[in-house]
Parts: C-alpha cells; structure tokens; sequence
C-alpha cells in the first residue's frame, strides 16, 4: 500500500479536528524570510580557520584520502580526520561565508564564497589558509531559503536569511479557511538541492592530480586540468594545472535549472530540473553538448556506470512536478539517450554505484540498495530498506559507505549491502 504523503494526512486531521470543536488548536511551522545586503569587502576578508564546531546544517560532502570535508550551508567547511572511520575526529572548522560545493586537487581545496572561487592550501588540515581567490565568477546562487545575487556596481551580495518560526493558535473551526491559506501556513520541507544546490564509481575523478570524490549532488568536479561547475543556466571551466592558481578559463550558457554535474570517462553528465545534459569532453578544455534527455519538471542528480546512466527524479518544494523515479538511461550512444525503465520511488534524492549494488537516498524515508545487474528487474530486487535515517547522499568506496542527512553524517562498513554495520555518527548539534 503505498504511504499517504504528510501533508495530506496533516490536511485531513486538521479537517476533522474542525468539525468537532467550536475552538481548535492550529500549529503553524512557516518560513520567514529577510532580505540582507553584504559587503563584498567585507566578506572577502572572513575566509579563516576556526576551532571546530558542532553540525547545524550539513550540506555536500566531500572525501580526500583520509579527510573528509563536510559543508555547513552558507558558513564553511568542516575538516575531519577519518584515519579510524569508527571514531572520525573534528580537526577544524573553515569559515568561508556563502559556501556551497568543495573540489580538492592536490593540497589544494576549492570552494565557492557567494560571487568568488577561493583557494585554500590544506597541506595542514588544522590551519588551512587561502591562496588565491577569482572574484565575481559566479553571478548568481540558491541556499536554503532562496536566491543570492551579487550587485557588482555597488560591491554587495543581497541574500535571503530565512528562519522556521513555530506558533499554536486558536481558531473558529467552522472558520472557512480557504486551501491556499493553509497550504502556505504549512510545514514545508526545503530540499536540500534549493541550498546550492557534491563516489567511488559514483563521482569518478580522472587523473592529472591527486583528487578525491564528491557525492551525486555536487556542483562541483574535476577532470583532469581542469574544475567544472554549473550554476542555474551554465558551465564554468577554471584551469588547475597550477592548482594553486585556478584561471578563470571559459563559461558555456546552456539549458536552465542546472542542478549537479557528474564527469564519467571522457563525459560530462549534468542533472538539470528538466532534464540530463550530455557533453562530449574529449577535449577537456572545450565540452561539447552531444544530446539531453528530457523528463518533466523535477530535481535530478545523475550517477553513471558502463553505458547505464541512474538517474533520480523527485518532487519537493524546490523541485516542483510530480515525478519520484529511478530511471535507467541508455548512453551508449551518447548523442541519443534512450530510457530503458522508470521505477516507481518515494522521494529519491543522492545516489550511488558501486556496481553491481546501487544505493539511492529517499529523504526522511531512508536509504535503499538494489542490485541493478538486471537493468529490467531493478524493483525486484531490493536488498535492503535503511528507515532509521535521513538520507541526502551518499558515496560508496567499497566496503565503506558514507551518508549525509539532514540529522547528521553516517559511515556504515558496506561489505554486505544487505546488512550495513553503522561505524559512526556525527549527529547535528551534538558533540561526537
């Protein structure tokens, strides 16, 4: 029996708690938001190590040799010692304001800072310091909340700070309360692709430079000279051949609601609100677009293994549309990407493959793994359901598995999909 979605059940109870009593009790969760303008000199100058600090709001992720990065939406970069995955260490927090997606080559991490690309040298994961900085590459971003843009003629960024605000009123139940009233006083969730929206086989990186992985939702990747990113309606190269001089290189506009970036051999696989965009990237300094396929309206990130491409479709308030779905794409003839199968999910998010097991996010109702070695019977075999968790995304390296939510970030030992052993949890607002 498939599950009755929140908010309809919130709707219905609500309902029938009206008709019973003359006074009735409303519970209210909305999102205020406030508009702030900040000085681009200012903010230029806050990119600083800090003592760590507890998770608040765990966004990408990011993992490089025994390190793992985890970004605090808006606010900078968690650097953790994972040498022991059963007792991962915080070794410094890295302020950088306006931070969204993570890249390393080498030594070298790369990060957004609102309208900036900075270069931060972490040779010491305890007192990193910037190198470089590219200003006003980027033009415009989406956190938690809503939109930023950046106003170059006056020197400021104006942003959105948005806070849930909890309230229990009284109200006359026979009131008649029109829907849209109610549905705009409701809890809504934020999808987590709305903030800024970063695997083993999942976010492969190439060679030319020691990098590491990123999860299905970045924004952020690297093949061999060169960092990728996509923002709302392009494609960015900066060149890393001197990593600690990123040079702003090309941008190439295509499509729109550009959502994550996946590099797979000598392709680029970018997720977008409509659909998944194919760039030939033979030559890594110039992608050419090769084909899109399209769906309807809906958040996408996109993993690849062989000629498969897995991709999620999901609903939410950023997201829009009506489609939770896996679907499996054949490119093996990249210039025409053909569906194989949908199937049918509850709100699938991040993914990750580590062939032939798929682990595939769905939000507040957990982590599933299937075995796709049958592209047609995907459905038929699921392994195993995680409910006890909230799951963004994921990367798999092998017998370890990482999982980052909105509660905090998991480390599971993966040697039996079927089973996953939990190793550690860094769980939001808690010490570890």
């Amino acid at each position: 029996m498939k599950s009755t979605p929140l908010h309809i059940l919130f709707v219905l109870s609500a309902v029938l708690f009206w008709s019973c009593n003359d006074q009735c009790k409303e519970t209210r969760v909305t999102r205020r938001f406030s508009t702030v303008t900040l000085s681009l000199m200012e903010l230029r100058t806050l990119v600083k190590t800090e003592s760590p600090r507890l998770m608040e709001k765990p966004g990408k992720m990011y993992v490089k040799g025994k390190y793992l990065f985890v970004n605090e939406i808006k606010e900078g970069i968690h650097i953790i010692d994972n040498s022991n995955p059963s007792s991962p260490k915080f070794v410094s927090f890295l302020r950088i304001p306006g931070n969204g997606d993570i890249a390393v080559r080498d030594n070298i991490l790369y990060a957004d800072s609102y309208s900036d690309l900075v270069a931060v040298d972490i040779t010491n994961p305890s007192s990193p310091s910037e190198v470089e900085r590219l200003k006003n590459v980027f033009v415009s971003g989406q956190f938690e909340g809503g939109n930023w843009v950046v106003n170059e003629s006056v020197g400021s960024i104006t942003d959105q700070n948005v806070d849930y605000v909890t309230e229990t009123v009284t109200v006359n139940c026979e009131e008649n309360v029109s829907p849209n009233f109610w549905w705009g006083g409701m809890l809504v969730f934020a999808d987590r692709a709305f903030f800024g929206s970063a695997a083993s086989s999942s976010a492969p990186q190439s060679a030319g430079g020691s990098s590491g992985q990123a999860g299905s939702m970045s924004r952020f990747a690297i093949h061999n000279q060169f960092l990728y990113t996509v923002g709302q309606n392009n494609l960015r190269l900066f060149n890393i051949s001197n990593p600690k001089k990123p040079v702003d290189f090309k941008n190439i506009n295509f499509g729109w609601g550009i959502e994550t970036i996946f590099p797979y051999q000598n392709k680029l696989f970018i997720g977008s609100a409509t659909g998944m965009f194919i760039f030939d990237n033979s030559d890594p300094s110039n992608p050419v677009q090769l084909s899109s396929f399209q769906h309807g309206r809906a958040c996408d990130p996109v993993v690849v293994h062989d000629d498969i491409a897995y991709v999620t479709l999901r609903t939410g308030t950023a997201c829009a549309g009506t489609q939770n779905q896996l679907d499996l794409v054949d490119v093996s003839n990249a210039s025409s990407p053909q569906l194989i199968k949908s199937y049918q999910m509850e709100n699938p998010h991040g993914l990750s493959i580590d062939f032939p097991t798929l682990y595939l996010c769905e939000g507040e109702h957990g982590l599933k793994v299937f075995d796709v070695a049958d592209k047609f019977g995907v459905d038929k075999h699921q392994l195993a359901h995680f409910k006890d968790m909230d799951a963004y995304d994921v990367i798999s390296l092998g017998k370890t598995l990482l999982l980052i939510g909105k509660d905090g970030f998991y480390q599971y030992d993966s040697s039996n999909p079927k089973d996953l052993k939990l190793l550690s949890k860094i769980p939001v607002g808690k010490a570890i």
